[in-house]
């Protein structure tokens, strides 16, 4: 089956596992067929698998991996605790003033009138 051909769009990128435009669906299938057949056979797991991913338990990666996670997760919280007191200044400070303009504008209401 051939597939009509159409002009080449200078920043489209080229995706390995699809058919070109001008070639046949089944040398891409082939191609992505002897890939698969290829990793089941030459890959095991072992030979993907790093130290921390295979399970050494003792290993200083999985120590410094969850050191890592507790970085990671403390800087987080950090970062939202700032933000939720930030939050609470700004709503203190608004209510602060309200009171304040509150305040004056009763005592504006409060003074004698000079037009008597």
């Amino acid at each position: 089956m051939k597939f009509p051909s159409l002009p080449r769009v200078p920043w489209l990128p080229r995706v390995p596992w699809l058919p070109p435009l001008g070639g046949s669906l089944s040398t891409s299938l082939q191609r992505a067929a002897a890939t698969v057949t290829a990793v089941l056979i030459g890959g095991t797991t072992t030979v993907f698998a790093c130290p921390m991913c295979f399970g050494a338990d003792d290993s200083p990666l999985i120590d410094g991996a969850k050191l890592g996670v507790l970085v990671m997760v403390a800087i987080t919280l950090a970062v939202q605790g700032a933000f939720v007191a930030f939050s609470l200044y700004l709503r203190r400070r608004a209510k602060r003033i309200a009171d304040l303009d509150l305040d004056t504008e009763w005592a504006e209401l409060q003074r004698p009138s000079r037009t008597s």
